[in-house]
């Protein structure tokens, strides 16, 4: 059974999902505030009812739907995985958990790549031993192209499996985002990890030998 979180701040909506979502076979915690969150909770998504709380909490290591008014949902985009517009049709919603769960499949839990591991559940990215400090989607991304180092990974891939992106508008957020992680992966001792495949898109290069 898959399992949800729920953090909607307005009650009669968050009883309403919660009951439906419970009746279409999801595993509901729900909690008005994203502050209630259980830190000790694993969840395989999270609809969240406050794109504003997306800046000052503890996200869970699992795809976050945001539901919200529209004018932030470029802005949301950046740090969720999928955004719906209010008011919604509950069978809008529940495809978008269903389009998040398969774009998102079951992780492991920890990728270790030798002088690189990454600790989901921890949210640590360790490099010769040393923690590296990474954002939300830095480290999103960085664990896509770690799970499958010798694939290519392409733009629109990277748009749709870590940003939510259904279209591909023009955006330099990937390349933002990887230039970002590669000056701290060469500041931590892994120069020219994250490789620019020119006119295809990225993937990770390990060292020589490791």
């Amino acid at each position: 059974m898959t399992a949800l979180l729920l953090a909607e701040p307005e009650p009669t909506m968050r009883g309403f999902l919660e009951r439906q979502l419970r009746s279409d076979g999801f595993d509901v915690l729900a909690f008005a505030s994203p502050a209630a969150l259980p830190r000790s909770a694993q969840p395989d998504v999270l609809v969240l009812g406050d794109p504003d709380a997306l800046d000052r909490m503890r996200v869970p290591d699992c795809p976050v739907i945001v539901l919200g008014r529209g004018a932030d949902a470029v802005r949301t985009l950046e740090l969720a995985d999928d955004y719906l517009v209010r008011p919604f049709a509950y069978e809008e919603l529940v495809a978008r958990i269903r389009a998040v769960l398969r774009r998102c499949p079951p992780r492991r839990d920890v990728l270790d790549l030798g002088p690189l591991v990454i600790d989901r559940p921890a949210r640590r990215v360790i490099v010769l031993g040393a923690d590296v400090t990474l954002s939300q989607k830095e480290l999103a991304l960085l664990a896509k192209l770690a799970s499958d180092p010798d694939r290519v990974f392409t733009r629109e891939h990277l748009l749709r499996d870590v940003w939510g992106y259904r279209n591909v508008a023009p955006t330099r957020t990937v390349e933002s985002h990887a230039s970002r992680i590669r000056c701290k992966l060469a500041a931590a001792g892994l120069d020219g990890w994250v490789v620019n495949v020119w006119g295809v898109g990225y993937k990770l290069r390990p060292l020589a030998g490791a």
